[in-house]
Order: C-alpha cells, then sequence, then structure tokens
C-alpha cells in the first residue's frame, strides 16, 4: 500500500490519531494533597478573565497533579493537551489542541481538523479561525497545555502568543512548563493579561508535606517534618523520594537528618537508594520499560518477554507515586520524568546491549496495534533502518495527509543515507521537497523512486508528484505529458480523487478546456465519494480558472463562488491554494466592493504559496482587476506576475493571461497574445522541429537531436512562428498546443 504517491490531503473525519492519553489529564493519585491556596489562585484567575496564567517550575514540582486535582474540581469544561517530544511539528501541535478542544466543543473540532492540515499549522490561519470558532459560545473553557517546555518551533510561539492577545473572555490558556516561554511577559504583565505560579507558590508547606508523606509521615515528629521540608526546600519530588525511602530507613529521624532533596543530587540518591534497595523482580521490570513513553499490562509483557504486565502495573502504582496513571481505568501508565530519566540512564549502564530487543519488542507490538506512528519511533531507537523504511510505507502517508511535513522530514532525516535506496522514502522525500518549494530537489527524489521501483509497482501513482512538480516549476509542457500518459490509460474514474485533480490541472494550465472539464468532474466526483476535502476544493478551483480563461465571466464567478463556499464549509478559505478562485471571483464581479474585497484576500494568500503558475495567475487576475476599476496598484501586480512568467519553461495560460492584461492596459511591450488559428499549414519537418520546442533545449541542441544544421532549425522555427501568427517560443508552443498540434 503506497497511498503516499497521492499526495497531502484532508479526509472527512479529521481523525488525528493520536493517544487518548494525550487528551486528557492523567489520574489523581491514591495520595492526593488538596492544594486548596493554589487551586484558589486559579479560580481567582479564571473568574476575573485572566487570558492566560503560567505555571513555570523545575521537574517535580507538582505542576501536573496540582492542575489535573484543580481540573477535576472545577465547573467549567476543562481541555487538555499532553505535549510530547514530537509536538513541535506545528501541523501536530494544533491539530493536538484541536482535538483537545473538541472534547468539549465538538464543532470546532469539525471546522478547524481540516484548517490545521489544509494550512499544515500555520498559526495566522489557525489562531483567528480558532477565535471566531469559540468567541461566540458563552460557556466558560479552559485549556491546558502541559510540558510546554518540550516545543521549541517559533511558529507555535508565536501562534499561542496571538490566542492568548486574541482569547475571549471566557477562554483561559493555562501552560505548565519547566522553563519560561519565548513570548512577551512583560507587556502581559503591564496589561494585566497574565496570571503566575512558580515554583516559590509550588513548594509543599508542613502541614502538606504531611499528607503527601502519608502514614510514613506518623513516623516523624513535627521537627522532623519542618527539617524535611526545608531540605527539600517543600519541592515535591523531593518529598516523595524521601517517603519512598522512609518506608525502610531503620532510624527515619536520622534519615531525615542525612537527606539532601535538592535536585542536583536527586539522580545519585535515586540509585543509590531507591534502585538499590527494590526488589530485583521490579528493579528489572522498570529498567527494560524505561524505552516507553506510556505502557498498559499486554505492552509491558511483550517488552519484557514475561506475563503479569496488567496486575504489576497496579501493585507498584499504588505503592510508588512515581508511577503515573494516565486514565481513570488504570490501563496506561508512565513514569514520572525524573524516575524515567534515572531509569533510562541505569538500563544504559547495566545492558546497553539488549536496549535494541526492547526496542524491537516494542515496535512489534505497535506495529500489532496499527499503530506505526509509534512503531518507527522504536525501530529507529533500536537501530532497525530497514524496519523503519517498512512502517514508512504507513507513517508517510499518515503525516503527509496530517500536513505534519516537519515530522516526515525528521523521520527521513533519522533513517539517514538509506532513504535514498527505498522508493517510498525517495517519494516522501519528494514530497517533502515540493511542499517546500524546492521543485529541482523534488523532481531528482522522483526520478529517484521511479529508478527504485520495483517492476510490480503501478507507476501512475508517482504521476500526481510528477505533476505537481512540473507545474511548480511553470513546466506545463512536462505536466501535459504525464496527464496524457494517465487519460492514455481510460482508467481515471477507478483512480484516487487525488490524480483526476492533479490531471485536471495539468489541462487547465495547458488551455484545453473539454480535457480539463472531463478530468476535474472526475476528480470532484471520486472526492465527494472519498471524503477527500482538499482534492475536491482544488478540483474546484481549477474549474474556475478554466471558465475564466475561455472567457465565460458568468459561469467563471458561479464556479469561483462554488469553490470558495465549499473551502469554507471544509475549513479550507485560508489554504493558500484557493487563492486563485478569490482572484477569479474578483475578476468576475461586478461589484466593485466586493470584488476589492476578494482580490486583496487573493494576494495575501497567494504570497504564502511556492507554486509560480498560481502566484502568478492571481496577480496578473488581480492587477487586471484593479487597472480595471481605475487603480494603478495593479500595475505593480503585473510587473511581480511577469518577473515570476519570464522564468517559467512553460507558464501555459497564466503567460498569456498575463500578456493579455499587459495589452489591455497598456504597461508593457509585451507581444499581443496570439490568435489560436493556422495561417499555413506546417511541413512534415516543421512539424518534427515543433515537438521539441516546449523543452529546455537550445535550438544547437535540438539540431543535434534532428541531426540538422543549426541554421536549419532557425529557418524552421522563423517558419513555424510564421505559420502559427506569434513571434516567440513560449507562444508557439501555446498556439500549437490550442491547435492540438502538440
Amino acid at each position: 500500500m503506497l497511498r503516499v504517491a497521492y499526495g497531502p490531503d484532508v479526509t472527512a473525519d479529521g481523525e488525528m490519531g493520536m493517544a487518548a492519553t494525550k487528551l486528557q489529564p492523567p489520574a489523581l493519585p491514591t495520595r492526593l494533597v488538596e492544594r486548596t491556596r493554589l487551586h484558589t489562585a486559579l479560580d481567582g484567575a479564571v473568574a476575573r478573565s485572566v487570558p492566560f496564567v503560567l505555571v513555570s517550575a523545575p521537574a517535580g514540582s507538582g505542576k501536573s497533579t496540582m492542575l489535573a486535582a484543580w481540573a477535576a474540581h472545577v465547573p467549567h469544561h476543562v481541555a487538555w493537551l499532553q505535549v510530547d517530544d514530537v509536538d513541535s511539528d506545528p501541523a501536530r501541535l494544533w491539530a493536538s489542541l484541536v482535538a483537545a478542544i473538541a472534547r468539549h466543543r465538538p464543532g470546532a473540532g469539525e471546522h478547524l481538523a481540516p484548517l490545521v492540515v489544509g494550512s499544515a499549522g500555520d498559526d495566522r490561519v489557525i489562531v483567528p479561525a480558532l477565535v471566531n470558532e469559540l468567541v461566540n459560545d458563552d460557556a466558560r473553557l479552559v485549556v491546558v497545555i502541559d510540558d510546554y517546555h518540550l516545543i521549541d518551533d517559533p511558529t507555535v510561539h508565536r501562534g499561542i502568543e496571538r490566542l492568548i492577545d486574541l482569547c475571549p473572555p471566557q477562554l483561559t490558556l493555562i501552560i505548565a512548563t519547566r522553563v519560561d516561554p519565548p513570548f512577551r511577559l512583560g507587556r502581559m504583565r503591564v496589561r494585566n493579561r497574565i496570571s503566575e505560579v512558580r515554583a516559590n507558590e509550588l513548594r509543599f508547606a508542613v502541614g502538606e508535606a504531611a499528607g503527601l508523606l502519608g502514614t510514613v509521615g506518623d513516623t516523624l515528629t513535627s521537627a522532623a517534618i519542618d527539617d524535611l521540608c526545608a531540605r527539600t526546600e517543600g519541592w515535591a519530588a523531593g518529598l516523595v523520594l524521601a517517603g519512598l525511602s522512609l518506608e525502610r530507613a531503620p532510624r527515619p529521624e536520622q534519615f531525615v537528618h542525612d537527606f539532601r532533596g535538592d535536585d542536583q543530587l536527586v539522580v545519585g540518591y535515586l540509585g543509590d537508594e531507591l534502585l538499590a534497595t527494590m526488589d530485583p523482580h521490579d528493579r528489572l521490570r522498570m529498567l527494560q520499560t524505561s524505552v516507553l513513553d506510556r505502557f498498559n499490562g499486554p505492552l509491558v509483557d511483550a517488552v519484557t518477554a514475561s506475563v503479569g504486565g496488567a496486575r504489576w502495573l497496579t501493585d507498584i502504582a499504588a505503592r510508588n507515586q512515581l508511577i503515573v496513571r494516565l486514565d481513570n481505568t488504570g490501563d496506561w501508565f508512565r513514569y514520572h520524568h525524573l524516575l524515567r530519566d534515572l531509569l533510562a540512564l541505569e538500563a544504559t549502564r547495566t545492558f546497553p546491549e539488549q536496549l535494541p530487543a526492547l526496542h524491537s519488542r516494542a515496535a512489534e507490538w505497535f506495529e500489532a496495534q496499527a499503530d506505526h506512528d509509534a512503531a518507527v519511533q522504536h525501530r529507529l531507537a533500536a537501530g532497525d533502518v530497514a524496519g523503519a523504511i517498512g512502517s514508512m510505507r504507513h507513517v508517510g502517508p499518515n503525516l503527509l495527509g496530517r500536513g505534519q511535513v516537519r515530522t516526515l522530514r525528521r523521520l527521513l532525516q533519522q533513517i539517514g543515507p538509506a532513504a535514498a535506496d527505498d522508493a517510498v522514502c525517495a517519494l516522501l522525500w519528494g514530497w517533502c521537497d515540493y511542499l517546500g518549494g524546492q521543485y529541482a530537489t523534488a523532481q531528482q527524489w522522483l526520478d529517484t523512486a521511479l529508478a527504485l521501483a520495483p517492476p510490480d509497482l503501478d507507476r501512475v501513482i508517482t504521476t500526481p508528484l510528477a505533476i505537481n512538480v512540473a507545474l511548480g516549476r511553470g513546466d506545463v509542457t512536462a505536466a501535459l505529458e504525464q496527464a496524457r500518459m494517465v487519460t492514455a490509460l481510460d482508467d481515471l474514474p477507478t483512480r484516487p480523487a487525488e490524480l483526476a485533480t492533479a490531471v485536471g490541472a495539468a489541462y487547465t494550465w495547458a488551455g484545453l478546456p473539454t480535457e480539463a472539464r472531463e478530468a476535474l468532474a472526475v476528480a470532484v466526483g471520486r472526492a465527494m465519494a472519498e471524503h477527500r476535502l482538499t482534492a475536491q476544493t482544488m478540483a474546484l478551483v481549477s474549474l474556475a480558472i478554466n471558465e475564466l480563461e475561455v472567457g465565460n465571466l458568468a459561469a467563471a464567478h458561479d464556479a469561483a463562488d462554488t469553490a470558495m463556499t465549499t473551502a469554507q464549509a471544509f475549513g479550507l478559505a485560508g489554504y493558500h491554494g484557493v487563492a486563485p478562485a478569490l482572484a477569479v471571483r474578483a475578476r468576475s464581479n461586478p461589484d466593485p466592493v466586493e470584488a476589492r474585497a476578494d482580490a486583496t484576500h487573493a494576494v495575501e494568500l497567494a504570497r504564502r504559496a511556492t507554486t509560480d503558475l498560481g502566484r502568478a495567475f492571481v496577480m496578473t487576475t488581480v492587477g487586471d482587476t484593479l487597472l480595471a476599476q481605475g487603480d494603478e496598484a495593479g500595475t505593480a501586480l503585473l510587473a511581480e506576475a511577469r518577473t515570476i512568467i519570464d522564468r517559467c519553461t512553460d507558464p501555459g495560460i497564466a503567460g498569456t493571461a498575463l500578456a493579455r492584461a499587459e495589452s489591455r492596459h497598456h504597461v508593457s511591450a509585451a507581444p499581443a497574445v496570439p490568435v489560436a488559428h493556422l495561417v499555413e499549414q506546417l511541413t512534415e519537418r516543421e512539424l518534427a522541429l515543433l515537438r521539441y520546442l516546449p523543452s529546455q533545449l537550445t535550438q544547437r541542441e535540438i539540431a543535434n537531436e534532428l541531426f540538422v544544421s543549426l541554421n536549419t532549425v532557425k529557418t524552421h522555427s522563423s517558419a513555424i512562428y510564421r505559420k502559427l501568427g506569434v513571434t516567440d517560443r513560449k507562444s508557439a508552443v501555446h498556439v500549437a498546443r490550442t491547435l492540438h498540434l502538440l
């Protein structure tokens, strides 16, 4: 299965496939200490409609437990997002945040999930849409993002800060982190838009410490508890560690006197005092399972090659507060971050040769559960590059479909040079580079994928990338060649929607309206049946371009309006790919106010795009619209379009549309747009030469191909131009294609 070949898209359900434990607070520990003073502070911030609460303190300070306990008792909805190491991908982070909010606002999920994918996590698109989605709901909503320090993407930071700035009064955002996020906190403090809970506030007072120690605290005097609080500075993890050791200490008072609970010594203390005195069976299982982020009973059994994992987890979690229960059913757990760090270090020291096997067992278990995202991470950790490449057949298409290109790139980089020897990975690299606007390298990866493909691979699955890369490079001829190969197979209605959409786009840009309409009709029908939202939207955009090119303004306006209405319904109105539809709607709208609004929006979206043809078409169409209204700002847009068109090998109708606009408004010395008719029939030799004109070959290189002299090529070229009624090579290609001579 190689779904990746058809490229990124959005499915109707918007399912992100994330672990449910990411979207709910951790289960409360059996020995819970009520932090009443902190809960009161949080209540006050929410009551005052403070948009942002920052809970910033070192590891082990009790941030997550305190927030989870507060969330369990507040009367309003609390959306929870547990950040993971891989959540720095903007598309992944925003998808997760939308999924968390959707648990309490289902409508928001339906509207925003496709938008996240379509924009690849663009905060400039997502944040305004999210605010608009929540602003009309009067119900109070609190959004908690835990472990925010794992985020290192500047665009995510920018988007979250923007969300705080635009936060409606009924929304409060709480961020728990080990280090302050790179927000303008001083500005927020001056404006009273932030409430802060820091390490000093999170320290356990003497009474709270006694509760955290539980029955073991009964063995201590009040003075000893005071001393323990002083030595740990009220640090939650230090108190928990002390409690674990006090259970085995023959002289509790002496232990308190000797205990050092600062975080600088915690690893050494844990190793010397906790692991060294642990039951050997428990110790081994904990070391083996340190390779896991989260675990349940069956997973523990699989990784440790033992049985009874579920019962063991329940028992050990009841005895050890550093094992965190993640759900209320008691199925999933994780180690406290400090404990896991120690276990991982100890496992590396004790049995490094066993770690690859442990990761491999984990990968096999996740593969059996169809959780290929987790499986590929463990394959890579095991050093099993071949196994990771196998997982990429599932993971790669899913990541592309979710718009998580950064995560896909990271995985391919981890696979390393071996990715260049695998057809699937090469194709995935091609999509990554295409989406990044690197068309030359995308073409190289596509060529590599085709060269490596096994004989039984259906080569058509690479066609959408081939067409998109060609159009991205401004080479309509190459895209058209691919489209015609697919059409010749006469099975387009049985293929995925993305293929028909790409074929229809190639015919559209080539100025072949009949062929374009046929392919795009198939694309729309297939996309609706398959719930492929982006494919359906982009097919409708191509239909609008097609109608404008043939000069049917009324049909063009209707088609563009349908495309934008559909994009709006799918949450894709902010996707840069719909910019041409906005430009068409502006050009075909007799209302100057509405036309200008669409024109402005079209240019804004187009400048986010990387495809030359789309951007040139938008600048041309909007420039033409503005100049028709007497606005000279359109001249600069036509000049911008000319710069783009001149670097394209074959710009197709984007080039002719620009030439028409330039001629109509007398803004350049561009040649008049040629009329598609033959002045005189071409000879066989001229037809042979004509077939080389869409290529990038020079006249001398064409002469070598045809085994004739350079002067002969020049003579035949002049004759071709005269007979087609044109003055240059690009115009000759366009007219010849329209006349079906190419």
